[in-house]
C-alpha cells in the first residue's frame, strides 16, 4: 500500500512551488484553503503536486502570526538535530535517462547535485527551496533473495559489517 500524499509546511510557497513545478517537475493538481485550528485569525492554504507515480507531496503555508512570529519551521533535519541525508523524499526515476534528465536539469537551475550509485539503485539528490533533501532514484536491477535473506540478517547483527563503498559524483550548478 503506498502512499496517498506527504505533508510538509513551506516557509516560501512561490519558491515551493517553482522547485517542484520547474525544477523536480510536478504538477499541481490541487488547493485547498482552510482555517488554522485553535486560530481565531489564522488560516492555511494546502497545496497538492502530483509527482508522476503512486501518490502526491503537498504543502502547508500557514499564516498565523501569533503562533508563528518568525515564521514556520520547515528544515525536518534541522529541526531533528541530524545531518541533511537522514530525512529525505525518495521519487522514483523510471529510466537512466529520465535520472540524467533530472540531474541536468537541477543543475541548470542552481542546484549542486549528488550523484550516488548504491550498486542495486543510482539516486541524484538535492535540497528544496526549505532546504530538505529530495532524491530521484533509478533500480539498476531486481533484489535478490540472497540480498532479502541478508537483510533480515543485518537487521538484527550486533555490529555489522560496512557496505562497500558506493560512488560519489558531485554536480556543480551549471548556471553560476
Amino acid at each position: 500500500m503506498g502512499f496517498h500524499h506527504v505533508a510538509l509546511a513551506t516557509k516560501d510557497l512561490a519558491a515551493t512551488h517553482h522547485f517542484y513545478t520547474e525544477v523536480m517537475g510536478f504538477e499541481l493538481v490541487k488547493t485547498v484553503i482552510g482555517p488554522v485550528v485553535g486560530s481565531p485569525d489564522g488560516w492555511a492554504r494546502h497545496v497538492f503536486y502530483d509527482t508522476g507515480s503512486e501518490g502526491m507531496i503537498a504543502f502547508w503555508d500557514l499564516h498565523d502570526a501569533q503562533q508563528w512570529p518568525n515564521g514556520v519551521p520547515t528544515n525536518i533535519n534541522q529541526m531533528a538535530g541530524v545531518p541533511g541525508w537522514v530525512n529525505h523524499f525518495a521519487y522514483f526515476a523510471p529510466t537512466k535517462e529520465f535520472l540524467d534528465e533530472r540531474r541536468k536539469i537541477w543543475c541548470s537551475h542552481g542546484h549542486t547535485v549528488a550523484e550516488v550509485n548504491h550498486g542495486f539503485c543510482v539516486s541524484i539528490y538535492t535540497t528544496d527551496p526549505d532546504g530538505n533533501t529530495v532524491e530521484f532514484c533509478h533500480d539498476l536491477r531486481p533484489l535478490t533473495s540472497e540480498e532479502k535473506k541478508e537483510a533480515a540478517e543485518l537487521l538484527v547483527a550486533e555490529r555489522p559489517p560496512f557496505d562497500q563503498d558506493a560512488t560519489v559524483t558531485i554536480h556543480a550548478p551549471t548556471n553560476a
